[in-house]
């Protein structure tokens, strides 16, 4: 193994430790045994391991290197953020590193020690977050900070910023409702989703406030393929037509709802006057980038504003490095309804 292409994960494996101990090793700081050390540091000899800058300045506070760990960035969500994130954190001269820890969060424990070798200050957790639960006492052994900017739930113990995704769902369905709508569906999200659940339960408490019953066929799971989405659209309102509004659990799905509801003859609108003879279908989708245009006027959505969740994920980060033993903070960004115009 030439020198060249040594890593730290290399020297992890000859020593047969993990990739945050051997960082620590390399920072001279964590309780670390005298046994681990020297294996440790037979290792970098034997393998010829040069320490470069980012390992002598490990958790100096120095490197300028804020990590970034999410499940996906094609996520519009996460693609958001990512850019509010940056935004902040490039005006005060700091890089962001992108790692991606897969759709079930299989990848997340390498991210980290990819993070931690690149000398990160800090690390973003924007997904996977109950499996990165772990990470919280690695991450206070090697003094690095943390800051979780997720789509729903949070750690304890680690600041956090998030849309609130129950508040969401009341703001879209009481809109529907206080426009005479009785019969609204929901369409879309997979069931291990958080964030689908989270706004689920704000639709249904809702409905319920209101004295309407929701049924549980009424309440679709799909991913967000506008192809699928369509068909179980087609399908929902052919077997159920007395519908007369719909419920979209992001942009895609409400796309693929619009395209299923010309399919099976309906027009939209926003009100619920005579819906059920003139065929009109009220649609309200949660949109995760406002940024974005809403191509069709009939289409009202409400905005998690996932770019203002990584500038304040940013800023919050700026201010717990500044300020290590400053107290936990959990932050919500509220949502707002955007109707569409003609």
């Amino acid at each position: 193994m030439s020198q060249q292409k040594t890593t730290i994960h290399d020297v992890a494996l000859v020593a047969g430790v993990s990739v945050s101990t051997v960082s620590l090793v390399l920072s001279g700081k964590g309780r670390i045994s005298p046994a681990t050390a020297t294996r440790v540091n037979q290792a970098i000899e034997q393998l010829g391991y040069v320490r470069n800058r980012s390992a002598s300045i490990l958790r100096g506070g120095e490197s300028g290197v804020i990590g970034l760990i999410v499940r996906d960035l094609s996520q519009p969500f996460y693609a958001a953020m990512t850019a509010g994130l940056s935004e902040i954190l490039e005006q005060q001269g700091k890089v962001l590193v992108l790692t991606q820890s897969g759709q079930h969060g299989q990848h997340l424990k390498r991210c980290f020690d990819t993070l931690v070798a690149q000398g990160a200050e800090g690390i973003v957790l924007g997904g996977a977050v109950a499996q990165a639960e772990t990470l919280v006492p690695l991450a206070q052994e090697q003094n690095i900070a943390l800051v979780c900017a997720a789509r729903a739930s949070s750690l304890d113990n680690v600041d956090s910023l998030r849309p609130d995704n129950s508040q969401a769902a009341r703001i879209a369905t009481e809109y529907l409702i206080r426009q005479g709508h009785q019969r609204i569906a929901w369409m879309g999200g997979l069931g291990s989703s958080l964030t689908r659940a989270e706004r689920i339960g704000g639709y249904c408490a809702t409905l319920l406030q209101y004295g309407l019953p929701f049924r549980s066929d009424w309440i679709i799971e799909c991913d967000d393929r506008q192809q699928s989405v369509s068909a179980l659209t087609l399908a929902l309102l052919r077997q159920h037509p007395g519908i007369t509004a719909i419920l979209a659990h992001n942009g895609s799905t409400a796309l693929g709802c619009y395209f299923g509801a010309l399919r099976c003859g309906r027009t939209f609108g926003e009100g619920a006057v005579d819906s059920y003879y003139t065929q009109q279908l009220a649609l309200v989708g949660f949109n995760d980038d406002p940024q974005r245009e809403l191509h069709d006027p009939t289409m009202t959505f409400v905005s998690s504003e996932a770019r203002d969740v990584g500038r304040r994920a940013a800023e919050r980060m700026l201010q717990r490095l500044l300020q290590p033993e400053a107290e936990i903070q959990s932050l919500i960004v509220p949502p707002q309804l955007m109707r569409g115009e003609a």
